[in-house]
Order: C-alpha cells, then sequence, then structure tokens
C-alpha cells in the first residue's frame, strides 16, 4: 500500500476479472489480430474511442456487448450514461466492461512451442487441437480380470493371456476359455468376458472346466469387453486449442499417443513494488507499513498461467523507475502504486517519457480506479497497479487477468453467476467489487472488511462479486469473479 498519494479506490462510500486464436504462431512474434471483423472487435473500437478520445454520438448506435460477464448479468456494470456524466476527477475513466475488453485485445497469443509431455506443461494452453494419434482403445482388450469365453458354457480352460503379452493368443473355440487379466488382448473369437468373481472352476478327468454358479448370470456377448476405438479414432479431435493443460489432459495426451504437445509459452511478467514506506519484515512502525503485495502478487499471476521472472522493490524516484522499466524484457511489467497524481507519483511521468501509448488511463471501478494499461514502445505491456492491496487486487482481475490470458492463449471462461444473501451498496457510477462467501444454497454472502487497503475480507473469500452502480439487493443474481490465485478458474469469466 502506499498511503494517500495513491488511494486505490479511497471514497466515502461504505465498505460492506480473448477469443482464441487459431494455430501457433511461425515467425516469432505475437499474434497481433485475428481472422474478421466481429461485433466484439467493433465494441473494442468503441472502447478504445472512449478510452483515448471523446464519447461516440450515438451510443444507442453501439453493437451488443460479447463480454460474457455482460451477456449473464444482462447489463454492463459500471457502464454510464450519457445522461449520468462522470465526477470530473474520474473523466478518464473507462467503464469496468470497457477495460476488460481493452486488456483482453491489448496484446497478441504469444509464441507456440513443441515441448516434452510432463508437469511442465501444467497451467499453458493448448496451441493446437489435441488429436488422437491412435485408436483408443488401440485393440479389443478386457475390463476385468477373469476369463475370456467363446460360446456358452461350461468352458474348457486352455491357458492365459497377460497384459502386456507379445504374442497374439491362439483363437478361442467355441466353449473354451481362457483366464485374462485386465487390459490383454482378447483372443480371436472370444465372445465376453467371465469377471473372476463370478466364476467357479471344476477339476475333471478331462481338465478344467469353468462354471458360473448361482446366482450369478451367464455373460452376456460383449460383456466386459474393451472394444477397439470406444473412446476415440485415431485423428479424432480431442481437445480444442486453448485447453490449460491439467494433469488430466497430460494422461489423455499419452495415451492418445503424444510424447510432446503443441503449447504457447507463458507471459513472462516481472513485479515492481513501489513506494519508500513500504517494510519487508517485521511489524509496521514509524509510519511504515508492511509490503503486502510482493509476497501475494508472484504466486497469483502464476496461478493465472504467468512466469514471473522477478519481483523488484523500488524506491520512489522516477529515474529508478524509468530505468527498470526501460531494461525489462518481460512481456508484461506490472507496477504497484504511483497510478494516482500525488507529488511522488511517477508511473504516468515515466510512461510518457518513454513514448509509452496508454490504453486504460483510469477505470471505473471501486476499488481500484485509478489502474492502468500501456503499450511501451517495444510492444510489451505495463500494468499500473493501485498501491493499497485490495484496489491492487481489483487491478489484476480488471486488467491483468484478461491480459495475462490473451497472452497465454487461454479462452475466457464462462461467467458463474450467483444471488446475494444480503444487500449490497454501490458506488453511485461506477462498479464495485466485493468479497464474498458461498453458503451452502451457492448463494454469495458479502464479507466485511473491503476497504481498498484491507485484505481479510479477500483471504476469507470464496470469490469477488461484480455489484453494478447503484447497488444489488438481497436474491439478485450477480456475476462472482474467481480469483484463480491457486489454480485454474472455475468458471467464473474473471
Amino acid at each position: 500500500m502506499t498511503g494517500p498519494r495513491d488511494d486505490g479506490g479511497r471514497d466515502n462510500w461504505p465498505r460492506t476479472n480473448g477469443a482464441r486464436d487459431h494455430g501457433p504462431t511461425t515467425n516469432g512474434a505475437r499474434e497481433r489480430g485475428r481472422p474478421g471483423a466481429d461485433s466484439a472487435d467493433r465494441a473494442l473500437d468503441d472502447a478504445l474511442a472512449l478510452a483515448n478520445g471523446p464519447r461516440p454520438a450515438s451510443p444507442a448506435a453501439r453493437p451488443p456487448s460479447t463480454d460474457p460477464l455482460v451477456v449473464a448479468l444482462g447489463h454492463e456494470p459500471g457502464h454510464r450514461s450519457p445522461a449520468t456524466p462522470a465526477p470530473r476527477h474520474q473523466a478518464a475513466a473507462v467503464s469496468w466492461p470497457e477495460a476488460r475488453r481493452i486488456a483482453r485485445r491489448a496484446g497478441g497469443r504469444l509464441d507456440a512451442r513443441a515441448l516434452p509431455l510432463g508437469e511442465d506443461l501444467l497451467g499453458m494452453a493448448l496451441a493446437r487441437d489435441l488429436l488422437a494419434l491412435t485408436d483408443l482403445p488401440p485393440f479389443d482388450s478386457s475390463a476385468m480380470d477373469g476369463w475370456a469365453v467363446a460360446g456358452t458354457g461350461p468352458w474348457r480352460l486352455k491357458g492365459q493371456v497377460l497384459a502386456g503379452q507379445q504374442r497374439s493368443a491362439d483363437a478361442l473355440l467355441s466353449g473354451h476359455a481362457v483366464r485374462i487379466a485386465t487390459g490383454a488382448v482378447l483372443p480371436p473369437g472370444t465372445t465376453a468376458v467371465l469377471r473372476s468373481e463370478y466364476g467357479s472352476i471344476r477339476r475333471g478327468t478331462d481338465g478344467e472346466w469353468l462354471h458360473v454358479p448361482a446366482p450369478h448370470p451367464a455373460p452376456r456377448p460383449g460383456q466386459e469387453i474393451r472394444r477397439r476405438g470406444q473412446e476415440c479414432r485415431g485423428g479424432d479431435d480431442l481437445l480444442p486449442a486453448g485447453t490449460v493443460v491439467t494433469p488430466a489432459v497430460l494422461g489423455l495426451a499419452a495415451a492418445a499417443g503424444h510424447d510432446e504437445l503443441v503449447v504457447t509459452m507463458r507471459p513472462r511478467v516481472e513485479i515492481l513494488v513501489l513506494g519508500d514506506e513500504l517494510l519487508d519484515h517485521g511489524p509496521p512502525r514509524a509510519g511504515r507499513v508492511r509490503d503486502a503485495l510482493g509476497p501475494m502478487l508472484p504466486p497469483w499471476l502464476r496461478g493465472l498461467g504467468a512466469d514471473v521472472t522477478s519481483v523488484r522493490r523500488l524506491v520512489d524516484d522516477a529515474d529508478v523507475l524509468r530505468a527498470a522499466v526501460a531494461a525489462s524484457t518481460a512481456d508484461l511489467v506490472v507496477t504497484t502504486g504511483g497510478t494516482a497524481g500525488g507529488p511522488v507519483d511517477h508511473v504516468h511521468p515515466v510512461l510518457a517519457a518513454l513514448g509509452a501509448r496508454l490504453l486504460v488511463d483510469g477505470v471505473a471501478v471501486r476499488p481500484g480506479h485509478p489502474m492502468l494499461l500501456a503499450e511501451l514502445p517495444a510492444g510489451a505491456l505495463l500494468a499500473g497497479l493501485p498501491g493499497n492491496p485490495l484496489a491492487a487486487v481489483a487491478g489484476v482481475l480488471t486488467l491483468v487477468a484478461p491480459v495475462l490470458r490473451t497472452l497465454a492463449g487461454r479462452p475466457v471462461p464462462a461467467p458463474y453467476a450467483a444471488p446475494l444473501t444480503a444487500d449490497v451498496t454501490g458506488h453511485p457510477v461506477d462498479t464495485r467489487l466485493v468479497p464474498v462467501v458461498f453458503d451452502d444454497e451457492s448463494a454469495a454472502r458479502p464479507l466485511h472488511f473491503t476497504g481498498p487497503a484491507m485484505l481479510r475480507g479477500l483471504a476469507a473469500a470464496d470469490g469477488m462479486a461484480v455489484i453494478p452502480p447503484g447497488g444489488a439487493r438481497a436474491g439478485q443474481e450477480t456475476a462472482v469473479l474467481d480469483t484463480g490465485a491457486l489454480a485454474p478458474a472455475w468458471g467464473s469469466g474473471m
């Protein structure tokens, strides 16, 4: 947190988060466009106009929003109508949905690379559809330990077939059976598999015979058999590009014959924590406070798919900040603090001196309205987060998460809506992001300790509810953002 110079959404109101690219890049550069121009592209043009110039003369002509959260809510939280003038100090702020749209399209999907199958791929996104290299199962096999039988019983036993056995078993004649292990190739002529607990062996002068004692029924034709190709055929499309690699995806890829996967590289992120008043150990003292963002942001951004290359604490000095930003080789630079207009808030002057292009300069959201997003001259992006912890988290959900999703080639998750258990006071013109916890009925209960400098509510939260201007009533459904801090999002459209 950075104190009064960067309020991160300080106000007097009650306290109570890319479309998929097609195919990997091949030229070593980011993809900066997609084929076709759809309504989302036109909506982006409007958003950029709102961020960098006058409002369109005819807001009614604006195409319907394609933001999943807007579709789920039926309105754009934080979107001001022309009849509702923005407060003077927020004249440049864009609405919360507009900021998210701009962030989603600010960058392009990073390079794709074929990497060996393994844990290092977890959290990365497929850059190509995952195709089956073989039929699954690749051959007719037994689904159980037991006996492969041909025809009706009783069956004369002869031999056994084990999983992984290379030599093909002899064909079964009607009335014969062989002991078989789960996963073993079925001998030609097999009509069913009798599981081991359902059979009984009797010895006679002419050998061993397999019976099915009461009350077990005789096996039906095809019973306990895994037929070749019943899960997929070679060449089938198993998963689309953009799918996040999970342990199950690794398992499916291996089963389908892959030794490597073509994935989008992780965005490299450098975090610059600004502030003379920050301590890195011990309790707050002598007018100084502990740095909460330095420990919190790196694992959070890694959970969102980033490769955090470094975390640096910088003093409040414009030259120091300028040198750090200019020297960064990251795809995304994230700064904390210094985004407002105080005497030591240097982010705006430094960006201007470097020739950066502001894409978002203030967002109509509480907490966190002084956040910004800029494109640096070399093409990298910089997200300036407020210094107050909860306000910075609002900046992550609003700007950083959509940027990372686009860079990493991840799809936009489906929105999640939940009814509120209590009234939530709203800001007159801005969206509010409020920590909530789900009850046993999957309703969202608003939490306390939601001031911009507070983390107590967030630490206990299951997600962040999107509260439209004017507030929301108990029972009203609202979008809920998953924070995505420790694991892949459960589908909240962050």
